[in-house]
């Protein structure tokens, strides 16, 4: 239930899920992001490496962090009230100018970088600590997150003014303190830590937004595989990888929506602790079920215009670590709203292991053909067990 007691209560949202309706305002906002997943998929097919892939996972958890930490500020606050969605706009500009400095966050964008995501992250906290007051209940929920975020946002800050270990040290220190921050309550001297139970979010709203997220990150990866094949002259080669690329997108949009999406949703809707199911299921889960959906993308990329090319380690990381890193994250997400293990899943993800075995005499169309027949075969057995229904079945 969302509170909306208190004097500035007029900026809440009214309480009960049926008045948390995701808003066209929210909708304009993660256009923004559309911008980040590109720019987070072409900077990973540029450097392909086991530093660049940290340092887009790096990025990526920066990224999530802003755009999820805002769902949660929208949670509570109405956009449809003029302040809100100003802010909201305000904060959109800081999004661009984040998302625009991705290319070179680790070269010389990198104290834009750093500035945007900061100013995104404090100016949103410190405006809704002025709107609640002192004597709010939800007051401490926005409190301790802000002593933590002004503090990391030093980090990032000086990370963005030294080059090279120095900024992704810093970084890196920045991003782990943030999310252990989450786990932890933002424990704080003086005003304790929060607990799930305070967090007295509408789940429906939390689950349709992230739910909204995936779907952009699949939309920005059918994209670049539409616009990539535009490009090229046709070839028996690039027609098959074109295809099966589509069909992995489509079997990962399939594994989400098919009813997991909306049987979480409704089961989110109707827990007695939403917040706990917020904090892991979808603060947490859907991190590497997006960061998958990047690599899968990125794998794509770079097989759609050379799919007879032999796969090296770092191709072979992408065509099948994707994936794998997808169904993880979905595993993880199923397993915290019902309590099971997602078989199919776990099964999945040894099938995609088992598959490096096949990559020093395969081409990367070989090897994204394994991984969307893996992807495939979860979708169906999805499909076909058990029975619909409110509660996710085994």
């Amino acid at each position: 239930m969302i509170t909306d007691t208190g004097r500035h209560g007029g900026l809440l949202r009214r309480r009960g899920e049926s008045a948390a309706e995701v808003t066209p305002v929210e909708l304009f906002f993660d256009l923004v992001y559309v911008i980040a997943i590109t720019q987070l998929t072409h900077y990973l097919v540029g450097h392909l490496s086991l530093r660049g892939a940290g340092q887009t996972l790096l990025l990526l958890l920066a990224v999530w962090g802003c755009w999820n930490y805002t769902t949660w500020f929208t949670n509570y606050f109405d956009p449809g009230k003029l302040p809100v969605r100003l802010l909201l706009v305000g904060l959109m500009l800081a999004s661009l100018v984040m998302s625009a400095s991705l290319p070179d966050a680790f070269a010389g964008w990198g104290l834009t970088f750093a500035v945007a995501y900061v100013a995104l992250n404090v100016g949103r906290t410190a405006f809704a600590l002025a709107s609640l007051g002192r004597h709010h209940p939800l007051t401490g929920v926005f409190a301790r997150p802000l002593v933590w975020w002004s503090a990391t946002g030093i980090l990032w800050v000086v990370g963005g003014t030294v080059d090279g270990g120095g900024r992704i040290a810093c970084w890196i220190a920045a991003v782990a303190i943030e999310y252990v921050g989450v786990w932890a309550g933002f424990a704080t001297p003086h005003l304790g830590r929060s607990r799930t139970t305070d967090y007295t979010i509408a789940g429906g709203h939390m689950a349709e937004r992230c739910q909204l997220f995936v779907l952009l990150a699949l939309g920005e990866s059918l994209l670049g595989t539409g616009v990539n094949f535009g490009r090229l002259p046709r070839s028996p080669g690039t027609i098959v990888a074109f295809a099966a690329a589509f069909v992995g997108s489509v079997a990962l949009w399939w594994i989400y929506f098919n009813r997991g999406a909306e049987a979480g949703q409704e089961l989110i809707a109707k827990a007695k602790d939403p917040g706990r199911l917020g904090v892991v299921a979808y603060t947490y889960a859907h991190v590497p079920m997006v960061a998958g959906i990047i690599a899968f993308a990125a794998a794509a990329d770079l097989t759609i215009p050379h799919p007879a090319t032999n796969a090296t380690t770092a191709t072979t990381a992408l065509i099948l670590g994707g994936p794998g890193l997808y169904l993880v994250g979905h595993a993880v997400f199923k397993q915290t709203l019902w309590q099971h293990v997602a078989w199919p899943q776990v099964l999945a993800v040894l099938a995609l292991v088992a598959s490096i075995a096949l990559a020093p005499v395969s081409s990367r169309l070989v090897l994204l053909a394994v991984a969307v027949i893996v992807l495939f075969v979860v979708a169906v057995w999805d499909t076909y067990s058990g029975t619909r229904g409110s509660t996710e079945p085994e």
